[in-house]
């Protein structure tokens, strides 16, 4: 795809992914879904808080 450059370590074996953000304009929405669900995929063992927790502490911090 015209825009994104795979970088290789000493293996050739692909570690990172460049991406060209001018070049891939029309896709932006979706490079920052993909993006989104990377992060989400990176912290699914990440303990868990309950609605009710996260509500409360955002209204503590007077976000709510």
């Amino acid at each position: 795809m015209k825009g994104v450059t795979f970088i290789t370590d000493e293996t050739r074996k692909k570690r990172f992914v460049q991406i060209e953000l001018e070049a891939i304009e029309k896709h932006e929405e979706d490079v920052h879904d993909l993006i989104d669900a990377i992060i989400a995929e990176s912290r699914r063992d990440e303990p868990k808080k309950s609605w009710e927790e996260v509500r409360k502490s955002l209204k503590k911090k007077g976000k709510l």
